[in-house]
């Protein structure tokens, strides 16, 4: 076989490689259903612990002088009313019977 010969069959077989393996990528998966079912309760208890953690984090960064404190007051006021809320419903579900 000649070197250009040899050149075109490399270059074709890359090129097949390349488009299988981007197929095989980006080809959706069959199995869609793979996700967990959450209940509301389960949602708000994680919302819960986030607003909980956006709490504690502004707390640190307001003690270590990022935030001035009116941007602390703003921030904070507006993480608790969402912690109130967040509360309030879990209080409401529970107190709902199964």
């Amino acid at each position: 076989m000649n070197p250009q010969t040899t050149t075109v069959i490399v270059q074709i077989f890359c090129s097949v490689f390349a488009a299988v393996a981007l197929i095989y990528i980006f080809i959706p998966s069959k199995d869609t259903d793979t996700g967990v079912d959450k209940t509301r309760l389960a949602y708000l208890y994680e919302r819960k612990d986030v607003v909980y953690d956006n709490l504690r984090d502004l707390n640190f960064e307001f003690k270590s002088g990022k935030f001035t404190q009116a941007d602390y007051d703003a921030m904070s006021s507006g993480l608790e009313a969402e912690a109130a809320r967040v509360l309030d419903e879990i209080d409401q579900l529970e107190s709902v019977p199964a």
